[in-house]
């Protein structure tokens, strides 16, 4: 039973990731509701799991409509956002393995963008077909990094070590297009960092043609992504509150 990974845009810049598997989906973040519905009824498709990587209203908004069209359908959420997530029926934390459309996936905890954020992860052993693959939400994104609403610099440093320590061929779905503007202030700040300049010129390349720059790779962002690259939390630290300037410029 071959397994596929699907990337649905949302909204402005969201991304949800459609696992299927034989004749069942799981989806990871839903924004929003009617999408996912029209996307797995055209392919008659039995959502089976959500996977709630983080209480944003941007990632659960569309959860409650599809557990009218699927009421049996699991969510998957993090123990420590019982209160923000309470429609999850399968409560995890740290270090947990989950069985979901008949693959194990491996709970890592990744607080820092919020309090209660958590990543799954499917290793290529658990699903051949798909290879490595991490579902890392708003902690880690392609060139950049989630900012800190509820944690600390020294909470995203130890978060994205664990994430780096990952295989290098995992594939990094995150849950927002954001690759474009992050290397573009990243040759900003490295502009003689060569691996950076040729990611952002591919990228810009990519999106030019209407094309995702997603999924990344582990091993991607260990080369060009200045975030995951911070050998400190004070130096991460810099570089956030340099970037949440320049965002908001």
């Amino acid at each position: 039973m071959q397994s596929s990974l699907h990337a649905l845009p949302v909204l402005q810049d969201n991304v949800l990731w459609i696992w299927v598997r034989g004749d069942e989906a799981a989806v990871v973040d839903p924004a929003v509701a009617e999408p996912v519905i029209d996307w797995l009824q055209q392919r008659q498709l039995q959502l089976s799991a959500v996977l709630q990587t983080h209480h944003h209203a941007d990632h659960i908004g569309g959860t409650p409509g599809l557990l009218e069209r699927w009421p049996d359908a699991a969510v998957v959420a993090a123990a420590a956002d019982l209160l923000r997530i309470p429609f999850q029926t399968i409560s995890v934390s740290d270090g947990d393995q989950v069985t979901v459309l008949g693959r194990s996936l491996q709970v890592l905890d990744v607080a820092a963008h919020t309090s209660a954020h958590i990543a799954f992860v499917i290793t290529d052993q658990e699903d051949p077909d798909l290879g490595p693959v991490v579902f890392c939400g708003d902690t880690l994104f392609s060139g950049g990094c989630g900012r800190l609403f509820e944690g600390t610099p020294a909470d995203m440093h130890r978060a994205l070590r664990r994430l780096s320590q990952l295989p290098e061929s995992t594939k990094v779905c995150c849950a927002h297009e954001y690759t474009e503007g992050n290397l573009l202030w990243a040759t900003q700040q490295q502009p003689q960092d060569a691996a950076i300049r040729q990611r952002y010129e591919a990228v810009v390349e990519l999106r030019r043609r209407g094309e995702l720059s997603l999924p990344s790779s582990i091993g991607e962002e260990r080369r060009s992504n200045l975030f995951m690259r911070a050998a400190s939390a004070e130096q991460l630290q810099r570089l956030r509150q340099h970037k949440d300037q320049w965002r908001a410029a």
